[in-house]
């Protein structure tokens, strides 16, 4: 396999059913058990009670969603750029951001949580800042940040202590300095006895003596009792004057955090262009899933992103996939539908049998590969078949579907027909529920020609649950059709010990096609269909020739 591909995301199609979600989770286990590559079971959309019940009932916590897989910022190349502390220097951030190449530089905490953000301008804009001679103290600057910057040496102090007050100030003669030298100033001084003891006792904070000169002890003596730092610097005084500003944190001049703009590793690559296109910045920090700097991008690194690489199970509709199909990488489609409208860019497993659930094929695939089936896997494979096979009463349901829910049961070691009726019951129960949500629990789009039309179904174990569900779900199939931008729905309430569907419909002329697709007369806008139970194979495939037909008519 190629070195690109991080990890494969297996997902099953848009308002996830029971087999959508199990073979997600059932497929990924095969596959991690027989590659190395990492295979993570993904669910595109809310899951419903029936299958609620049967991940409880096994142990199985809800796949995490997924709503698109279009490349995100983790799919591209981002810059492992070091970050800085709040306290370095801005002279040694300039001098990383050359040795970087680099116009920006991150300043994190220990937890490498964003603080802010330096660029170069800002570093230029504070050295031309002259008139600001109280920026050391204003800062709170380290007295090590002065040594580093000055390439200095500590006489006498601490250079863990701060600036806590005072302006910098040049000593040339006593009597210069005589009215200009306050209380807590640091004083740059040159090698003269005298100017360096007047400093000192006019109360300077801090002694800067410039050129290497040396301090004589009756100087450190003094700056003892007056509480003053010494240090020296090998710069002449214009140097190192210009120097000391520089020893000002980057904390001073960066852009806050809550300013910066900045990109999730899940942020996708089509929204941090967006931003990037609108910014005057180059650089943009991105931070991981807690929120923690990860490094750097910019707009080059958008060029080359890694496609997200997934394997499709139970679909191959692009209507009924998740957003962004077209930008990743189709590795597999496991499926029993009819073949659909999803394309590939380049040669992709494609197994496709008639068969009444996905997860009899992936029984078949288990036993291929010789690989164990685990009590809680064939629990959830046993769950699938009977969800779409309707307990093997729907005419979609064949032979080695009843063969592999027969061998799954006794792995999994449940009574076929006890927890069929637990698992249709927990899926009928209307408790708190809403009709946008038990219409989504199991609905999916279709198209033929010009031709676009939804079909929900939701299978019941008694009457009166159905009629509960039909009384819910009616009023809402106009919002629902709207909601998924489709011009029709029809929706299946199918009574499983009965075999029997009463169809609810919406959208223009649908009374029309349920009797002529049909062959019944609806009343009061609900077919009734004895023997219709598989939406698959009794009311898609109907559905879609009377609509070419009469499109055919229309002609």
């Amino acid at each position: 396999m190629p070195e690109a591909i991080r990890k494969v995301n297996v997902i099953g199609h848009l308002h996830p059913d029971t087999d959508s979600i199990c073979s997600a989770i059932a497929y990924a286990y095969l596959k991690n058990q027989i590659s190395d590559i990492e295979y993570e079971p993904r669910r595109a959309g809310a899951i419903n009670r029936e299958t609620a019940f049967a991940l409880k009932t096994f142990g199985f916590e809800e796949p995490e969603l997924i709503t698109s897989v279009a490349p995100q910022i983790k799919d591209t190349q981002i810059s492992k750029q070091r970050s800085i502390e709040a306290d370095t220097s801005l002279f040694s951030a300039w001098n990383l951001m050359r040795d970087l190449k680099t116009s920006t530089l991150c300043i994190t905490d220990e937890k490498n949580d964003l603080l802010g953000l330096i660029a170069v301008k800002d570093i230029a804009s504070a050295n031309m800042d002259i008139f600001d001679t109280a920026m050391l103290s204003t800062a709170k600057t380290l007295f090590s940040n002065v040594l580093e910057t000055l390439k200095g040496t500590m006489v006498l102090g601490d250079p863990a202590d701060r600036i806590c007050q005072g302006n910098i100030r040049i000593g040339t003669t006593p009597e210069m300095m005589e009215g200009n030298i306050e209380k807590g100033d640091i004083v740059l001084v040159t090698n003269r006895y005298e100017t360096q003891r007047y400093a000192v006792e006019a109360g300077a904070s801090c002694l800067v003596v410039c050129n290497g000169a040396s301090v004589s002890d009756v100087v450190i003596e003094a700056a003892k009792a007056n509480g003053c730092t010494v240090l020296t610097t090998p710069y002449d005084t214009y140097s190192a004057a210009r120097l000391i500003p520089m020893a000002t944190p980057v904390s001073a001049e960066m852009l806050p955090e809550d300013k910066v703009l900045r990109f999730s590793v899940n942020t996708s690559v089509d929204d941090a262009l967006k931003v990037m296109a609108n910014s005057q910045h180059r650089f943009f920090p991105v931070m991981d899933e807690d929120g923690r700097y990860v490094g750097v991008v910019s707009s080059p690194n958008m060029i080359n992103v890694n496609k997200k690489h997934v394997i499709l199970v139970d679909h191959n509709e692009r209507s009924q996939a998740v957003s962004g199909l077209e930008r990743a990488e189709i590795m597999e489609i496991i499926d029993h539908h009819r073949i659909g409208t999803i394309e590939t860019s380049s040669p992709a497993y494609f197994r496709n049998e008639p068969v009444g659930c996905t997860n009899t094929i992936l029984f078949s695939i288990f036993q291929e590969k010789g690989v164990e089936i685990p009590q809680n896997i064939a629990g959830l494979m046993l769950s699938a078949i009977l969800s779409d096979t309707l307990a093997f009463r729907s005419p979609t349901c064949t032979e080695r579907d009843r063969y592999a829910g027969r061998e799954l049961a006794k792995i999994a070691g449940v009574d076929i027909d006890e927890y069929a009726d637990a698992m249709f019951d927990a899926g009928a129960d209307l408790t708190g529920r809403t009709a946008e949500e038990v219409f989504n629990s199991d609905f999916k789009v279709f198209s033929r020609g010009h031709a676009r039309f939804g079909v929900g179904q939701g299978s019941f174990m008694t009457e009166s649950s159905r009629k509960a569900a039909e009384a819910l779900v009616g009023p809402y199939l106009k919002e629902a059709a709207a909601a998924n931008d489709i011009p029709m729905v029809f929706y299946m309430f199918t009574d499983v010990k009965s075999q029997t569907t009463e169809m609810l419909y919406w959208g223009a002329n649908t009374d029309q096609i349920v009797a002529r697709t049909f062959g019944v007369t609806p009343v009061d806008g609900i077919a009734t269909l004895p023997g219709v139970v598989s939406r698959k194979k009794q009311v898609i495939p109907p559905l879609m020739t009377t609509l070419q037909d009469m499109d055919e008519e229309d002609e």
